[in-house]
C-alpha cells in the first residue's frame, strides 16, 4: 500500500465516520502511531516485564523503524501488536480497523459473510476476526449494581413451528431446554450485564445475583419463582405480568425487557443462527454496545482499540466444550 508521509496523524482524534477514520489512517504505520497512542500514550510498555519508557531501543528493518522495540530492562523484543486481538496476525491493522469499526458502529452488528466482502478476505478469516473481536468485548468490568436493578430471563433459540418437519422437536415450543438456551439479565443505571446460564431455577440464578448486587437494594422482576426469595437480602418489587401488570409506579422489568428484543432481532436477523458454545460471547457483544450507546462511533472505536487485550487462539475458539 503507498504511504502517505505528507499527512500527519492526530493521535488523540475521534473519528466522525468510518471514512475519515481511514482517510487518516491510511497504511499501516499511521495505524500502528494511532494504536500506540491510545495504548501507551506516548511510553512503549514491555508486555514481559511491564517496564514503561519513551525510550526502549527502537529497531529498524532495512533501514526503516516499523513500530519493533527492545526493553531496556529485560531486552526482550515487543511491537504493540504483542498481547492484543493483533498479536501473530498478518492481516494489516487498516483492516482490522475497519472491522472494528464496523462492529462496533452498526447497532445489531455485522456478518462474517458481510465482513468478508466489505475486506476482501475470506469468510473463514472474517469469521476469526470477528470471534476475536467478540471475545475481547466480553463484559468483564469488574462493577457492582447499587440501585434499582431490573432482573428478568430470557431463551435463545428458535421456534419450533418455524423449523422444518425434519427438524422440528416435539413438546419444545416456549422454554424448552431441549431447542433453546436460558440467558440471565440484570439491569441498573443504563449498565446491563448478562450470563447464559444451564437453567432459570433459584439455586443457579442467586449466587450471580448476590455477587453482583449489593445487598439492600431495590429489585424488580417478574413473577418467575426462582425470585421468590430474594426478599431476603434485597427490597423485592414483583411486576405480575401474568395478571396484565406492566409498572408499579417507578418499578417495572421494561428496560431489561428491551434489551432483550435487541439481541434477539440483531442474532435472528444479522446471524440467523448462534450455536450454544458462543452464545455467551454473543450476548457480551451486545451488552458491550448497549452499555456504551452513549457514545459517539468514533470514541467506541477507540475504546474498543484500547480494550483490545482478550486474545483468543483459532484451536481454542473451534475446540469442543
Amino acid at each position: 500500500m503507498a504511504k502517505h508521509p505528507d499527512i500527519e496523524l492526530d493521535t488523540t482524534a475521534v473519528f466522525k465516520s468510518i471514512i475519515q477514520m481511514l482517510d487518516s489512517l491510511p497504511d499501516e504505520n499511521t495505524c500502528r502511531q494511532h494504536l500506540e497512542k491510545l495504548r501507551w500514550n506516548g511510553q512503549p510498555i514491555c508486555p514481559k516485564c511491564g517496564s514503561q519508557r519513551d525510550n526502549h531501543y527502537k529497531l529498524k528493518q532495512k533501514g526503516e523503524f516499523k513500530g519493533l522495540y527492545k526493553c531496556k530492562d529485560c531486552r526482550e523484543r515487543f511491537t504493540v501488536r504483542v498481547g492484543t486481538i493483533f498479536e501473530s496476525s498478518h492481516i494489516p491493522l487498516r483492516k482490522w480497523f475497519t472491522a472494528i469499526y464496523l462492529f462496533a458502529a452498526h447497532k445489531k452488528g455485522i456478518s462474517s459473510l458481510q465482513l468478508h466482502r466489505d475486506l476482501n478476505v475470506t469468510q473463514k478469516t472474517a469469521w476469526f476476526m470477528l470471534s476475536r473481536i467478540r471475545h475481547s468485548f466480553a463484559n468483564n468490568v469488574e462493577f457492582e449494581f447499587d440501585e434499582i436493578t431490573q432482573l428478568d430471563e430470557t431463551y435463545v433459540g428458535g421456534k419450533n413451528k418455524n423449523r422444518s418437519k425434519k427438524k422440528k422437536v416435539s413438546n419444545t415450543q416456549g422454554r424448552s431446554l431441549k431447542t433453546k438456551v436460558p440467558v440471565f439479565g440484570m439491569l441498573s443505571g443504563g449498565l446491563v450485564y448478562v450470563k447464559v446460564v444451564k437453567n432459570t431455577r433459584s439455586k443457579v440464578l442467586t449466587p450471580i445475583i448476590e455477587a453482583k448486587i449489593k445487598k439492600g437494594t431495590v429489585v424488580v422482576t417478574d413473577g418467575w419463582n426462582a425470585y421468590k426469595r430474594l426478599n431476603k437480602s434485597y427490597i423485592h418489587h414483583v411486576i405480575k405480568h401474568n395478571e396484565g401488570i406492566y409498572k408499579m409506579g417507578a418499578y417495572h422489568t421494561n428496560g431489561i425487557e428491551g434489551f432483550w428484543s435487541l439481541l434477539k432481532r440483531g442474532t435472528t436477523g444479522i446471524y440467523h443462527a448462534v450455536s450454544p458454545k458462543h452464545l455467551q460471547r454473543y450476548c457480551d457483544e451486545y451488552a458491550y454496545r448497549y452499555n456504551t450507546r452513549h457514545m459517539k462511533d468514533g470514541e467506541r472505536f477507540n475504546l474498543s482499540l484500547v480494550n483490545s487485550d482478550e486474545r483468543i487462539k483459532y484451536k481454542d475458539l473451534i475446540a469442543s466444550n
